[in-house]
């Protein structure tokens, strides 16, 4: 890292001072620049002290790599989105739930497993946890409204479990962690790990929190990793397309649907909002933090990844992990870090250089077209025709189409307005573009109303 250094150091000691957390560790990693590592406090653990190999409890951050497990079983075709999860899974009560209502906190399991597991401190394996689905409520009906469920992840979990025929705890390690080379990322609890906490309200005491493992409930909140591995995760959450080029572990496009908000956590405060299993943070216009929060006894973590806004350099992520439970400022200092990096210190910015011109078949289609009484401008850039509405933001992407197959005058719109909509060119004799019909909305070249007739003539 350059010269912010020392402005990302110093946040990271504030937010340690004022959250009186025992061990902080940080990591902010990017495409343009070698991986940003800091921790300052103490580990607890006199095998091995506080750095970059210490370990912490991420908690629910576990939930984002299940999320991934069930977007990759469903892009092999082993499962739908919409599929109750009874068509997988042999359970006594509510398999009428979707796996996208789980994915997305919206099919109204009850919090926890049946029973007090945080006061027992004791969770079911996969199969009691299973069974015992009849005794959990469904506090909510199906897709009324956002509620969060370990309960729900976890099921999810086990369900991606049988379907590959083996554990969540290998399926994590051999489809998600060794492709991406989290190698300090584990399912059980290693000898690098720092003592979580709970730091007293009203004195500088602390008491060590017991270790838990939570068995069948796993993959809702058991994994534990490094700093510099969680921001590698938050890296690839937000920049699939940097992070793991050839799609290893998923395909861009999947994580372009996992992002993509289902549901506002708050109906009155839209400052947040659920994907498939991902948490969606926005900050400021047209910047988005993708991610999740954790916490366990004596643990929090914030890990998230930052989608466009200026500086943004590609596969920005920061994590921020903590080794006391109530500690605010772990969560607050990822969301800071990440505003940082691109403030001060900002990608390099990347000088235009002449491309290819159009095919000959779209540079008839180029310039301005109008539709609604509405003006827009179709391009050729990147390879690719685009098109935006002349008065749109300059931060707002274009449509972009791609030509389907056997013809060049038909094309799918497949991301930005009118994503999935046909765009049809039709011609004169010369091949001429004459007009467009883009999601049946027809495209002149000169304002005209409904009827065809020209703005200029005025009434007809």
């Amino acid at each position: 890292m350059n010269a912010p250094t020392p402005r990302y150091e110093r946040a990271a000691r504030r937010a340690q001072a004022d959250g009186r957390i025992p061990a902080l560790a940080v990591a902010l990693h990017r495409a343009d620049r070698e991986p940003w590592v800091f921790s300052v406090g103490d580990s607890g653990n006199p095998a091995h002290a506080l750095g970059p190999d210490t370990r912490f409890r991420i908690g629910s951050v576990t939930k984002t790599f299940t999320a991934v497990l069930v977007m990759q079983a469903r892009d092999e075709g082993m499962l739908d989105l919409d599929q109750p999860i009874s068509d997988h899974l042999d359970v006594p009560a509510h398999g009428d739930a979707t796996i996208r209502r789980l994915l997305s906190h919206t099919a109204g399991f009850q919090r926890e497993p049946y029973g007090d597991v945080w006061d027992t401190l004791i969770t079911p394996d996969a199969g009691r946890m299973l069974a015992e689905l009849d005794r959990a409520e469904r506090v909510l009906p199906n897709a009324r409204r956002y509620h969060y469920s370990n309960l729900g992840i976890a099921v999810l979990g086990q369900l991606v479990a049988k379907l590959r025929g083996g554990t969540w705890e290998e399926l994590v390690a051999d489809l998600v962690l060794a492709p991406l080379g989290l190698r300090r990322t584990t399912v059980a609890r290693p000898a690098e790990a720092a003592v979580g906490y709970l730091v007293d309200a009203y004195s500088d005491a602390v008491r060590p929190e017991p270790p838990i493992d939570l068995a069948g409930v796993g993959p809702a909140a058991q994994l534990w990793s490094s700093a510099g591995d969680m921001a590698r995760w938050a890296a690839f959450l937000a920049s699939p397309e940097i992070v793991d080029p050839d799609g290893r572990v998923l395909a861009a496009a999947t994580l372009d649907e996992m992002r993509w908000p289902v549901t506002t956590t708050d109906e009155s405060l839209w400052a947040a909002g659920f994907g498939l299993g991902l948490i969606l943070a926005p900050d400021g216009k047209r910047v988005m933090h993708v991610g999740h929060d954790g916490a366990m006894p004596g643990f929090l973590a914030g890990v998230y990844g930052r989608r466009g806004g200026d500086g943004n350099p590609g596969a920005l992520g920061c994590a921020v992990l903590g080794s006391s439970g109530t500690a605010s400022e772990t969560n607050e200092l990822v969301h800071e870090l990440l505003r940082t990096a691109v403030e001060a210190d900002p990608a390099d910015i990347v000088p235009w250089r002449p491309a290819a011109p159009a095919p000959a078949a779209y540079r008839p289609v180029l310039g301005r077209w109008w539709s609604e009484g509405m003006e827009f401008v179709f391009a050729w850039h990147d390879g690719c025709l685009q098109a935006r509405a002349a008065e749109a933001p300059a931060g707002r992407p274009p449509a972009v189409f791609e030509v389907l197959p056997g013809g060049t005058d038909v094309l799918r719109t497949v991301s930005g307005r009118e994503a999935g909509e046909l765009l049809r060119l039709t011609r004169d004799g010369d091949g001429a573009v004459i007009r467009m019909h883009w999601a049946t909305y027809r495209f002149t070249r000169r304002q005209e109303g409904f009827d065809g007739g020209p703005a200029s003539d005025g009434p007809g």
